[in-house]
């Protein structure tokens, strides 16, 4: 449905680099009935998936640690993330894509996913979805040794903890991703482990 108080939309391209920036100018109708200029600049990555991979026998999850230059130039000591395993869309569903990044970034093909939430995780200033999953592994399941594919220069170090310790690592601040948080949180309401 569109939004009656949204009009005239004009889009620039700011940069087309590694994503691309786009101002937009629009007009907007305030509560009194005036309408305004505005002006908002948007980041436009595509959309993603994350998941988190969960062992409900060994009370375990798999999770990913790569550097992460955004947070490294916002005070992030090191630039280390610890994280659940992402990726955009690239055109496939959101299930596929999932299970894709799956195998490439941990090392587990997995089939059966759970879709638990779609979120807009910085809705300020970019128009990514997150498709937010939850699904099972095995040790059978590993087929690789994951750290993400070659050509995408990810680095990436795969973990294996103990719940209650990744649990205590969100409330200490060594887990500060909020799709991590997000899923670590609907686990622990959800009750994957108990």
């Amino acid at each position: 449905m569109q939004n009656k108080n949204v009009r005239n939309i004009k889009k620039e391209v700011l940069s087309d680099n590694w994503y691309t920036l786009n101002k937009f100018s629009f007009e907007y109708r305030r509560p009194d009935g005036i309408w305004e200029t505005q002006e908002r600049e948007a980041y436009d990555r595509g959309n993603g998936a994350a998941i988190l991979l969960y062992n409900k026998s060994k009370k375990t999850v798999v999770l990913t640690r790569q550097f992460r230059m955004p947070t490294y130039v916002n005070g992030n000591e090191d630039g280390m993330m610890i994280e659940a395993c992402a990726g955009l869309l690239d055109g496939d569903n959101p299930e596929d894509c999932i299970r894709k990044e799956v195998e490439e970034e941990t090392g587990y093909r997995i089939r059966d996913v759970q879709r638990v939430y779609e979120t807009f995780m910085s809705p300020g200033s970019v128009t990514e979805i997150l498709y937010l999953f939850i699904g099972a592994y095995e040790a059978r399941m590993k087929v690789g040794e994951g750290g993400g594919a070659d050509h995408e220069t990810e680095n990436i170090e795969v973990l294996e903890y103990p719940v209650e310790m990744v649990l205590e690592m969100m409330r200490t601040g060594a887990i500060r991703d909020a799709k991590t948080i997000i899923l670590l949180q609907y686990a622990k309401i959800n009750g994957l482990f108990s």
